[in-house]
């Protein structure tokens, strides 16, 4: 006779002691997904496993300022320094890696619309994934809707940039992903970004400059095919100040 199982969600014999971002490692591996740094995984992890990786990180994190020789049963200012860092990777600045993508009502273009729009400046904050230092920038988008276009609120491209940017990642790769998402969500004709930022990677460590900045774009479809409706976008943020 075939012995039952347990119940969904209950731990197994083998799962006592495994450590939660095991678990979640594991169920990726099998299921053959990637999970570098700026990738979501929230699809991954099941209830109630964030509070556990949270704890989970909290420890490993002691044992890193242990490590650096850090006194945190004497010393006050770090005695709760690892749970306020784990706190901090997981729900705030990389929580787009752990959280689902925030619900974005889209509308049809009922009217038809067909002329540029730019939504922008939008503050971003990221960290780069050489070092985990802050990338803080503003990112301008650019839209060439069509009659089949999907159009979303204004505040749902903030809230979008956000979540993308919210995970350790180099500037290139996030605002290329950040395209992709918006092209799948808008489906426009054209579709133009740029990011300027500072890197403190740059202005804290290594050669410690504090007056670079990283400034890259991203075009698709007409933007990219169109010089003319590139140089009206550049122009128009070249106006603003960007």
């Amino acid at each position: 006779m075939n012995s039952p199982s347990l119940p969904s969600g209950l731990p197994t014999d083998t799962d006592v002691g495994v450590p939660v971002s095991q678990k979640i490692r594991e169920r990726l591996k099998a299921s053959r997904e990637r999970f570098h740094a700026n990738d979501n995984i929230a699809g991954f992890i099941e209830p109630d496993e964030l509070d556990q990786l949270q704890v989970e990180v909290e420890a490993r994190m002691l044992g890193v300022l242990e490590s650096l020789v850090i006194d945190t049963d004497s010393d006050h200012n770090t005695r709760e320094t690892a749970a306020r860092v784990a706190k901090m990777y997981l729900r705030e600045v990389f929580r787009g890696r752990y959280l689902p993508m925030p619900s974005v009502t889209e509308f049809p273009n009922v009217e038809g619309l067909n002329e540029l729009m730019i939504v922008g400046p939008i503050v971003v904050r990221s960290a780069c994934s050489h070092h985990l230092c802050p990338i803080m920038g503003r990112i301008w988008i650019g839209v060439m809707p069509n009659e089949h276009s999907n159009l979303i609120g204004l505040s749902k491209y903030a809230r979008l940039a956000d979540w993308v940017m919210s995970r350790p990642q180099i500037q290139e790769e996030a605002v290329a992903r950040l395209a992709d998402l918006l092209q799948e969500r808008v489906q426009p004709d054209g579709l133009a970004l740029v990011m300027e930022a500072d890197h403190f990677c740059m202005q804290w460590r290594g050669v410690k400059d504090s007056e670079s900045k990283m400034i890259n774009s991203v075009m698709r479809g007409a933007f990219l095919k169109d010089p003319n409706l590139r140089r009206e976008f550049l122009a128009l943020l070249t106006r603003k100040g960007a």
